[in-house]
């Protein structure tokens, strides 16, 4: 499978000077001929995408706070390569990325891929993938593999690369996610149960500046929704028990729960379960987790 174009979706809410240093890496990396990035200003009131809208290459779109999931597939649904990246608006690249990063995704196997992730402020903490650390779903980075591509559980959203024909044919971020968190452990542990191999590139690292105070919308009952959610969607029983349990510990669990089943849960996990190649237990067997 030969891949020869690449759209980037970067979302972005008042991001400040964040969001032009991103972009003049990712202008500084491209070639030309590869240059499609999709900027969603997702509600930003600092006026910071008005530095790149005359970028060559760059298109800039606006939403009105709808979410990263949401504000990433409305980006996805304006890309016209084959490949679709998801960069994050505070990321630092290598010089040569791109080959290294894409090659996997040659491969109608692989799903998705995404490099190595260092702090900008600590740099010597780094991660290479996450793993599912327990029922409460949290998500823990894993340490380097190897020189080789392998896979992990779940690919960091910050820096993600996934060929368009497989985000049209899994519907990309699940909409029904709330705001942030569990996003990336969603749409990782959905791809791999549609039969998809997810690969960290150790090759490639990439810069992301992790902050305490984020400009996207964040609430404790909005994250125990999204993990109440994924397992609703995609567990058995005596898994989601054992998440249900764990997640009681939250004072939020009473909202996180009302959440969930308000929502679509039950009919997308019906739909999905219908479409899926792998079981649950498989993927927390294949990767030696517990939950």
């Amino acid at each position: 499978m030969t891949l020869d174009t690449l759209s980037i979706v970067v979302i972005s809410r008042n991001e400040g000077a964040q969001l032009r240093a991103t972009m003049d890496d990712l202008l500084r990396t491209l070639p030309k001929r590869c240059r499609d990035v999709i900027v969603v200003d997702d509600g930003s009131t600092d006026g910071s995408t008005a530095c790149v809208e005359r970028c060559p290459g760059v298109r800039v779109f606006r939403t009105d706070t709808v979410g990263v999931a949401n504000a990433r597939n409305f980006g996805a649904s304006r890309a016209e390569g084959d490949v679709i990246l998801f960069c994050d608006a505070h990321m630092r690249l290598p010089a040569r990325w791109r080959r290294a990063l894409l090659e996997p995704l040659e491969s109608p196997r692989v799903g998705a891929v995404a490099p190595g992730v260092y702090s900008l402020t600590e740099p010597q903490r780094r991660g290479f993938g996450l793993y599912l650390s327990g029922p409460d779903l949290h998500a823990r980075w894993k340490q380097k593999p190897g020189r080789r591509p392998s896979p992990v559980p779940v690919l960091p959203g910050c820096f993600l690369a996934m060929r368009r024909d497989v985000f049209a044919a899994t519907g990309g971020f699940d909409c029904g996610m709330r705001q942030l968190g569990g996003n990336d452990n969603e749409l990782s542990l959905r791809l791999w149960l549609l039969g998809y191999e997810l690969l960290i590139v150790p090759a490639v690292e990439v810069g992301h500046l992790f902050r305490t105070v984020i400009p996207f919308d964040a609430t404790w009952a909005a994250v125990v929704h999204n993990r109440l959610r994924t397992a609703f969607v995609h567990f058995g029983r005596e898994r989601i028990e054992r998440v249900v349990h764990a997640l009681r510990e939250y004072k939020s669990f009473p909202s996180g729960l009302a959440m969930t089943v308000e929502g679509d849960t039950f009919a997308r996990r019906a739909h999905l379960l219908a479409e899926r190649q792998r079981t649950d237990d498989w993927f927390f067997e294949f990767f030696g987790m517990t939950c």
